[in-house]
């Protein structure tokens, strides 16, 4: 059990921190950042603006650092203190923007969490960040998230690396280094890409299989290096002794030695590094990031620059030898999908010519010269279909477990040809280059629009990591700040136009649906949820409603729709959770029972009320259509979603919840539903 320290030990162990800080030895956790791209990610988690903080995380935003009011990220995210500055005056003169900070954003924490922000126990900022936490819900997900995961993203990346020293099935190595006693099955590329000394070597000689270390050097030393440049950790004793033949201090000059033949200078100041745990910490985080920009740079210039597209139909002509100058191994192909033709259409002068010919004789009937309609584009000719081929390494494919399981059996794809094996991928190359980044380096950084098809991609190729970063890509890009649809949808009107949306809902559920995921079906049951007004008349809506009920096989009467009911709990958070604790729900509730009552009975059965030329007339009265937020106003009148004034916001909110409801039900009526 750790003992406690004195005042005088606490104080000399934060003067010493202090200079290594003032050093540059030391890496400060939390440092004070006032740049524009900070400024942004706060913000943002101020309001809950999913969609913008990623965008800033991916602009390389320090989701560890503090404001000038020494506020982080993950602080501001979870909680509202009551000595934030100006909070006070922020919520008083602007309640619609202030209430999503008033209630916490669990999505938001989530991503940063997920993103590497920390929350370390037994830290000021970590008790921090816990102690302000809004509610439990997002104090326990605070919790949950312990170091390895919170600081240390790279460290699934990390792990595979390491795990290819002594992986034996399926075989990956093509580099046999051989000792006193002692033999290593090492990987070119890997090499290459760490270690300037075997990068200038086997460039010189790609075709080089074996290679024996001097005599001199203890083989143990050697293992110690090759396990750094593996991106794995060097172990606190390095081994020495009687029976091993050779002492620690022969161990330590000979990681010296390798340490500059190699050129790995940093191999050798981690060896010397203190006892210290967070230099310690602060040194291996630097080595895997070093690690991964390495191995990024490799991949680029080598993979993605000698990638190789083609024709389709001559793609598995191409032959690729087994001894190259990349040392790759194996050839991934990926089609670009076929071009649809538009329909041919006769031009308004060929319409008016007439097709035959009309005079008497024996040609009647027969089209001839420049009467004749033009022959269907006959110059003009489908493009051919192409394809890409990827030259990568069976190593690094081992992250997916559709490719171990492959290299691992006795299919044709792994044996040892002369030439590369062809592998066909049934996704586009743009989405293939996507999950080969992610394998070769870790990153994630693709647009919207490609984010359904990598996760249909990372499904099929059972990468789970890859479809979680799908899903937050998915989640938050396609999430913005989860505002309601329009602050002056009317039940009844139309929504506005699919163009102006970056996703469609509908195939996100059915995404997640197929691909298992319960995150995208979360997040599409939330977007329903803060955006219903514009969906539950859509015929659309409907059958995604029968499509939830009819996956639960023998269904009962008794059984619930998981979508549906996923609907009402964000739809009552959307409307209430502002008001717990306050003492106004169950009056809300009240109220809006009443009033709804009352629209519905003056409305038709269906739809509520009748609402024709209610948008003209919201036009000509309209005054302000709250820019900032707010709730819509009619003549200094708030308007409810079926055109109704209400007394004030909080009606507002009670009728439209109650009228939304109604709606749900209404729907689940006529499609015989018992939910």
């Amino acid at each position: 059990m750790t003992s406690l320290l004195r005042k005088d030990q606490l104080e000399v162990s934060l003067h010493e921190e202090k200079k290594l800080i003032e050093d540059g030895r030391l890496k400060e956790e939390n440092p004070v950042d006032i740049s524009e791209g900070f400024n942004r990610l706060c913000e943002a988690c101020r309001r809950g603006d999913l969609k913008l903080c990623q965008e800033m995380i991916r602009d390389g935003a320090n989701i560890n650092a503090r404001d000038r009011f020494d506020y982080s990220p993950l602080i501001l995210v979870g909680s509202l203190s009551s000595d934030f500055p100006s909070a006070a005056k922020f919520a008083s003169t602007n309640l619609s923007s202030a209430k999503a900070s008033l209630c916490g954003h669990y999505e938001v924490v989530q991503l940063l969490l997920e993103s590497g922000a920390l929350c370390e126990r037994d830290t000021f900022q970590g008790e921090r960040c816990l102690y302000n936490a809004l509610n439990d819900r997002i104090r326990n997900l605070l919790l949950s998230y312990d170091y390895s995961k919170s600081t240390d993203p790279l460290q699934p990346f990390a792990a595979h690396i390491t795990s290819l020293l002594t992986r034996d099935t399926p075989e990956t190595s093509d580099l046999l280094v051989t000792a006193v006693g002692e033999f290593f099955r090492l990987h070119k590329y890997l090499l290459s890409a760490r270690s300037p000394y075997f990068q200038k070597k086997l460039a010189a000689a790609p075709e080089t299989t074996s290679w024996k270390i001097p005599t001199a050097i203890p083989p143990k030393a050697f293992g110690i290096a090759m396990r750094y440049v593996y991106l794995g950790e060097i172990p606190t004793e390095l081994g020495g002794g009687s029976g091993s033949g050779f002492s620690e201090d022969e161990i330590l000059e000979g990681i010296a030695k390798i340490s500059n033949y190699l050129e790995i200078q940093s191999l050798w100041e981690a060896v010397l590094q203190s006892d210290d745990r967070r230099l310690s910490r602060q040194r291996r985080t630097e080595e895997v990031e070093r690690g991964r920009s390495q191995l990024e740079a490799w991949f680029m210039d080598n993979v993605i620059k000698h990638k190789v597209i083609v024709d389709t139909e001559k793609a598995d002509d191409v032959k690729w030898d087994s001894n190259n100058g990349i040392f790759a191994d194996v050839l991934l192909r990926a089609d670009q999908p076929i071009e649809q033709d538009p329909p041919d259409t006769p031009t308004d002068e060929a319409q008016q010519i007439p097709p035959v010919r009309t005079t008497e004789g024996p040609l009647n009937g027969i089209p001839i010269g420049p009467t004749a309609i033009p022959s269907r584009t006959p110059s003009r000719t489908r493009p051919a279909q192409k394809s890409t081929l990827f030259p990568v390494h069976r190593a690094m494919l081992l992250r997916s477990e559709f490719f171990l399981t492959m290299f691992s059996s006795g299919f044709r794809e792994a044996q040892t040809t002369p030439h590369l094996q062809i592998i066909p991928i049934d996704c586009t190359p743009d989405v293939l280059e996507t999950v080969l980044t992610f394998l070769y380096t870790e990153k994630t950084d693709f647009p919207l629009d490609i984010a359904v098809d990598v996760l249909f991609a990372a499904d099929l190729l059972l990468i789970e990591r890859l479809k979680q970063k799908a899903a937050v890509v998915i989640s938050t890009l396609g999430n913005g700040t989860m505002a309601p649809a329009s602050d002056l949808q009317i039940v009844g009107t139309e929504r506005p136009p699919a163009d102006s949306e970056n996703i469609d809902i509908y195939d996100i559920v059915r995404a997640g649906w197929l691909t298992r995921v319960p995150r995208l079906e979360e997040f599409g049951a939330r977007y329903f949820a803060y955006r219903l007004e514009s969906y539950i008349d859509e015929e659309e809506f409907a059958d995604l409603i029968k499509e939830s009920a009819g996956r639960i096989r023998g269904r009962q009467e008794t059984d619930s729709i998981e979508l549906l009911d996923d609907i009402r709990y964000y739809l009552s958070e959307r409307f209430r959770l502002r008001f717990e604790d306050s003492g106004l729900e169950d009056m809300m509730a009240e109220e809006g029972e009443d009033m709804a009552e009352q629209s519905i009975k003056e409305g038709t059965e269906d739809e509520g009320v009748d609402v024709s030329g209610l948008e003209a007339k919201i036009q000509e009265t309209r005054l302000d259509d709250g820019e900032d937020g707010s709730v819509p106003q009619f003549n200094g009148a708030i308007r409810t979603l079926d055109g109704e004034v209400a007394g004030d916001e909080f009606a507002s909110d009670a009728v439209n919840y109650q009228i939304l409801l109604g709606k749900i039900e209404r729907l689940l009526e006529r499609l015989k539903l018992d939910a």
